[in-house]
């Protein structure tokens, strides 16, 4: 895997393609059937130092602004969603520190200062998990708080076949593909689907403990869908999406 050619695509696809076949999943979502508001994973951010990994078009920096966070930072490795975020996030009269670059690379963010880093639907594009992890806790003040949600593994193993569910990918295969989003084939990703051990030991060699996962999916926010929709279907089988919640020591 080579890691340049892998932000050069998923970078080209945010600049051009932006959310026209991604839907931007923000706060207080954190992925399908997973809120916020029934969570209550971050409590009172009043006062408190927020910075955003992925911060895409900012709506969920507004969200933490709105709440009372004291500062407001993001990254994002498409310059685009940097723009769009920054026009968003001006329109509703928040100012943020936003940077372009890729979430593995030093940028200049500021080490033991934040009281929380957060990512939502956005961890997973990393190109080195460990190296993501510990930027993370260094960026973090001792006993911050990281949170992050992201695509279950089994969510990408399983296909509708035959009114049946069944897998179709290897849960232990870790390697990269390419994904295209649109029939004309532009909307090209390279992705990695990672087990969730991976995500586990990595965040304990970066010095996190976990204090909370979450895999299911909220019953509330199901029965507001289509009961008869192949995503309540499969969310009602197995976890669509997962949180998890780790403090540094």
């Amino acid at each position: 895997m080579d890691k340049n050619a892998v932000y050069t695509t998923n970078s080209f696809y945010w600049d051009t393609k932006g959310n026209d076949f991604l839907e931007a999943i923000v706060l207080p979502f954190y992925g399908a059937f997973v809120s916020e508001e029934k969570c209550q994973l971050f409590g009172d951010v009043s006062g408190k130092k927020m910075l955003e990994i992925g911060c895409g078009n900012g709506q969920s920096l507004q969200y933490q602004g709105d709440r009372k966070a004291s500062e407001l930072w993001g990254m994002d490795i498409s310059e685009k969603q940097i723009e769009k975020a920054t026009q968003h996030l001006t329109s509703c009269g928040l100012s943020a520190k936003l940077i372009c670059s890729p979430m593995e690379e030093e940028c200049g963010i500021p080490e033991d200062y934040f009281d929380f880093v957060y990512s939502i639907y956005a961890i997973g594009w990393t190109t080195d998990l460990e190296g993501t992890f510990c930027r993370i806790a260094s960026y973090l003040k001792k006993d911050g708080v990281f949170i992050f949600s992201w695509s279950h593994p089994i969510h990408k193993c399983v296909v509708a076949e035959n009114n049946m569910l069944a897998f179709n990918k290897c849960y232990f295969d870790e390697s990269w593909y390419s994904v295209s989003l649109d029939l004309a084939g532009e909307g090209v990703l390279t992705l990695s689907d990672r087990k969730l051990s991976t995500y586990v030991n990595a965040l304990s060699k970066a010095g996190f403990v976990i204090e909370q996962m979450i895999e299911q999916s909220d019953d509330e926010i199901m029965q507001s869908w289509d009961d008869n929709s192949d995503f309540v279907k499969r969310a009602k089988m197995f976890p669509l999406t997962f949180v998890i919640k780790a403090r540094k020591l």
